[in-house]
């Protein structure tokens, strides 16, 4: 792992445990009291991901992202998309097995930026925890999820098995997680979860936050 214990923004990556993925909320036109609901109940990493977007659009809606996370201390991520995280300065960057090669985002974007992995075997965590370029993982899809269709869920035996391997990386449960069945993902040995329908789809999503945060171990 890229890390230094000197480094704030990799101290606070360490620290987190609620990662949202979050869309534009352009349906319901409330992203900014949304974002202010779920980082005051405790969301640690926002990332704006709506497909709906195009880069322009989301160009645009950073900066709201942005300056309300300042208000917070909640790091800003971006995904598979370099040229959007070097314009935004965005302190996290996302990529998948098949997007931008770690390598490739370092050179891209410097030692200063944080640099995400999503992984979908115990073999791709290990490979992950290896490599010194890559500051977290995500391990999932835990439950099958619309949200990455046609990817078939790992199951929480992956979660656990990556746990069992005491990877020196943190990481991430993700995919299908919620309030129903975050206990058995903690029980699995994960720390730390990336949510996504837990929170967007809630009522009350600052209520929402409060229990996933709540849920997970100190």
């Amino acid at each position: 792992m890229n890390s230094n214990p000197t480094e704030p923004r990799r101290e606070q990556l360490a620290a987190a445990q609620v990662y949202l993925c979050t869309d534009a909320r352009r349906e319901r036109g409330d992203l900014e009291s949304f974002l202010h609901a779920v980082l005051s109940g405790g969301v640690d990493i926002i990332q704006l991901r709506d497909k709906t977007l195009d880069v322009r659009d989301e160009l645009e809606l950073q900066p709201l992202v942005f300056e309300i996370a300042a208000e917070y201390g909640a790091l800003v991520a971006v995904n598979d998309r370099a040229d959007v995280a070097r314009l935004t300065g965005a302190a996290v960057f996302h990529t998948g097995q098949g997007d931008l090669p770690v390598m490739a985002s370092r050179q891209l974007l410097g030692p200063d930026v944080v640099l995400g992995r999503s992984t979908h075997s115990v073999e791709q965590a290990a490979a992950a925890d290896a490599d010194r370029n890559v500051d977290y993982f995500c391990v999932g899809p835990v439950w099958p999820t619309p949200t990455k269709q046609g990817r078939p869920a790992v199951g929480l035996d992956t979660v656990r098995a990556v746990a069992q391997t005491q990877p020196t990386t943190p990481w991430f449960a993700i995919g299908g997680i919620d309030h129903q069945n975050i206990a058995q993902v903690v029980a699995a040995g994960a720390r730390r979860v990336v949510v996504v329908r837990a929170i967007t789809d809630a009522a009350d999503p600052h209520e929402a936050s409060l229990r996933l945060r709540e849920a997970l171990p100190a």
